[in-house]
């Protein structure tokens, strides 16, 4: 601003004073919005008195678990042992000794198993009974059984396949069946017919494979 007069002077330095006092103004605003700020923080920490920190115990993962790996190839193996073939036309009868006890025994395994377990050194853990089932739910409930058996870890199981007397003719078809079903099953290394009070005709008590432990 030009001053060409002592009134021009003056009205600068009424300016001057003017914005000198805004200035002071909004300094004493300023302070008086600090002191309040500060007061209302004393207030809070009067009302809830001393605090401390927590101990840091680790903080929560909240990442989410991936899922377990889907084992494919297990899957896919039960379900080929699930659907493996055992055939109703299998020639077991040069596989059995079918003296006045009925027994049967892998190549390679001795005499004295077969003794054994008809002379019950293998204490029965698990059994089924196959009284009343068609030949195809028959072989699928016994392929079944002998296979979560194994799985289990058991080593000895009684199979109830009747005698046949209720069959036409009074011929033991199931029980023919079950024997030719239990030569084929890989988990099977022995089976005999059981003893009277186990079921006498009407029934084996099998001997399957030890667990292989990986």
């Amino acid at each position: 601003m030009k001053i060409n007069s002592l009134a021009d002077l003056k009205k600068v330095k009424a300016e001057i004073e003017a914005q000198a006092a805004r200035e002071a103004a909004a300094a004493a605003q300023r302070a008086l919005e600090a002191k309040r700020k500060e007061a209302q923080r004393n207030l809070f920490q009067a009302a809830i008195g001393k605090v401390e920190r927590l101990p840091d115990r680790g903080l929560a993962n909240l990442t989410p678990k991936p899922p377990a790996p889907i084992p494919i190839q297990h899957q896919r193996d039960e379900e080929a042992a699930y659907q493996e073939a055992i055939s109703d036309e299998v020639d077991v009868t040069t596989l059995l000794e079918t003296d006045e006890h009925l027994s049967f025994r892998r190549p390679g395994v001795g005499a004295d198993v077969t003794q054994k377990l008809r002379k019950g050194k293998w204490a029965i853990q698990k059994q089924i009974d196959l009284h009343g089932l068609r030949s195809d739910e028959a072989r699928e409930t016994l392929t079944t059984f002998i296979r979560e058996a194994h799985k289990q870890g058991i080593r000895c199981v009684r199979v109830v396949h009747g005698k046949g007397l209720g069959s036409p003719g009074k011929a033991p078809v199931l029980k023919e069946k079950v024997h030719r079903w239990l030569v084929q099953k890989t988990e099977v290394v022995a089976f005999v017919q059981a003893q009277p009070a186990q079921g006498g005709a009407g029934a084996l008590v099998v001997l399957l494979q030890p667990v292989r432990l990986v």
